[in-house]
């Protein structure tokens, strides 16, 4: 049976648009319920295609090859192409439960050790590291940073910016999922390093933010070079996915960009990012994320930010809404508080999300609150909230979730187990 359908495979593949032609047959299987998986992107060397609806590709792939797959919802993995018969490549279901590392938080053993401790007694099995974090810096020595003139470090004298890769290596072989989050627009050192690509105000300064940080345009190429730079860097470091942040334009008006700051604009150009991100990092097989606000599930338009949600799902393996509470300071038709129900707005935020765009579950991860409310009472997030917050996102058959604390600090009493 399963070599009559491995006969059956009669797929015209194509690789960025250049006809690939058949040799050679495979399957890629669920490794637990051993059901096809359809639609799996299948890499070889800088060719992708994606398996049928019985789970086959084919390739002219020569014996020795290394045929990387990936699936949402499962981890990532490598075979080798052997002579002698198709191939069957099983990929494991995963659904990553993830705390966020800042660049000083990767770096400082104590709170490194903490959050791994966490997937020794809860269900976390996943960290979201900054490889360029808010305030532009890095917690290694970044050559696309040295080379743009862009360098900054998180404690540069600490130990670990020179062990990093060390440390990288060390949580993989814990079997800990790796996201590499970069962020992408707001970048004070690569504004100040070079003004040309900077953001202005009405007046042709520099913009500043309410931080006082500067950002970079969004049209600019050669941003989106150095940013692409960085998440190659990340990707060779053994990341299993790579997460752009701010990939947005500023929430302020009165700015001066490169070319007119028009939606149609503004979501070209964040579209048009995110797919020269997955064709550079097409070769590594690794995942593809962005963060995104909250409302732009809601919004029907771009938010004024470039994130237009009918327009992300084609680049992305995964779109991560922040899902705060806290940031839905408007509330949602219904719920005018809603940091007292912080389960009903990540339920209604999801479900809005996949209605709309015809994903299913497991294409979104959100971003959970796990950090004192700003907005409105200043409430504590406890363990109820934060469990109402995941069981909704489980609910909705998400690809796991992610826990946001700005300190670094997680309770494992506050986690599942």
């Amino acid at each position: 049976m399963k070599h009559t359908m491995f006969a059956m495979v009669l797929l015209v593949l194509t690789a960025f648009g250049t006809p690939y032609a058949a040799a050679a047959s495979g399957l890629v299987l669920d490794g637990v319920t051993h059901q096809p998986i359809g639609d799996a992107i299948v890499t070889i060397d800088h060719h992708i295609m994606r398996s049928d609806k019985a789970g086959g590709f084919v390739s002219d792939a020569p014996d020795g090859a290394t045929v990387q797959v990936r699936a949402p919802g499962y981890r990532r993995t490598a075979v080798t192409q052997k002579a002698g018969g198709p191939l069957t490549i099983a990929l494991l279901p995963f659904r990553p439960h993830a705390v966020y590392l800042s660049a000083f938080g990767v770096t400082n053993a104590a709170l490194r050790e903490a959050a791994v401790r966490l997937t020794e007694t809860t269900s976390v099995n996943a960290l979201v590291i900054d490889m360029k974090g808010d305030r532009g810096m890095t917690p290694y020595h970044s050559p696309a940073r040295e080379k743009i003139g862009a360098a900054a470090y998180v404690g540069e004298h600490a130990p670990a910016i020179d062990a990093f890769q060390s440390i990288i290596d060390a949580l993989r072989r814990r079997g800990i999922y790796l996201i590499a989050r970069i962020v992408v627009f707001k970048d004070d050192p690569l504004a100040q390093a070079h003004p040309e690509w900077a953001v202005r105000d009405a007046e042709d300064r520099p913009w500043l933010d309410r931080e006082a940080l500067r950002w970079v345009d969004p049209f600019s190429q050669d941003v989106w070079r150095h940013n692409l730079d960085l998440a190659e860097e990340a990707a060779r470091a053994g990341f299993d996915e790579i997460q752009f942040d701010y990939v947005r334009f500023p929430d302020a008006s009165g700015l001066r960009f490169a070319r007119a700051n028009t939606r149609a604009n503004r979501t070209a150009a964040i579209v048009g990012f995110l797919d020269a991100a997955r064709e550079r990092l097409a070769p590594y097989n690794v995942f593809v994320a962005a963060d995104i606000f909250g409302y732009v599930l809601w919004n029907p338009d771009d938010t004024a930010i470039g994130q237009q949600l009918e327009t992300l799902g084609a680049a992305l393996d995964y779109i991560s809404p922040m899902l705060y509470p806290s940031g839905f300071t408007w509330g949602l038709p219904g719920c005018a508080n809603p940091v007292a129900d912080p389960g009903q707005i990540v339920r209604r935020s999801l479900a809005e999300g996949k209605r709309r765009t015809g994903l299913p579950g497991v294409r979104f991860r959100p971003w959970l609150q796990a950090f004192r409310d700003y907005a409105f009472d200043r409430r504590v997030f406890d363990a109820d909230d934060i469990r109402a917050q995941i069981d909704a996102a489980q609910a909705a058959d998400t690809d796991g979730w992610m826990l946001w604390n700005p300190r670094n600090h997680y309770d494992a009493g506050q986690l599942p187990r």
